[in-house]
């Protein structure tokens, strides 16, 4: 059954069923592995944490404190085409669990996540300037 409301235990459930796929993924896996391990045991502090950043970011809760951008900084680099793997699987998980609308909230703030990090991780001052010269579609080329 799909929940209409966010609870702790929606939340709860939405985190473990999201990395439960993220652990099996060909592509994500073996970068969360390195980072966290491969038992339940090692993953246990990360999925709490998660939960509590969720009931932070959904309940106001106030229950996450950390620097997500600090903690994803001190990862390996990895190739920036993993976020699209990761925002598919957690949209998929969001719309499994919860109604359409419910999901879509969800969704907005992951993506909005995801390019908050990539932003942190892969910018470099210069690459996306802020004013480009523009063509004068008017001028005139001589030979």
């Amino acid at each position: 059954m799909q929940e209409g409301a966010i609870s702790e235990e929606s939340i709860k459930r939405l985190v473990y069923g999201f990395y439960e796929k993220v652990r099996r993924d060909p592509a994500l896996s073996p970068v969360f592995t390195a980072a966290i391990g491969q038992s339940d045991s090692e993953w246990e502090p990360h999925l709490q944490r998660m939960v509590d950043f969720w009931s932070s970011l959904m309940l106001t809760s106030g229950r996450y404190h950390g620097n997500p951008l600090k903690k994803h900084k001190d990862l390996p680099a990895f190739d920036i085409r993993l976020f699209d793997r990761w925002l598919e699987l957690f949209a998929q998980t969001a719309h499994e669990l919860h109604t359409p609308d419910i999901a879509l909230i969800y969704i907005a703030k992951s993506q909005r996540i995801a390019e908050s990090l990539k932003l942190g991780l892969y910018y470099t001052p210069g690459d996306f300037p802020i004013t480009q010269p523009r063509e004068d579609k008017h001028e005139k080329t001589t030979n």
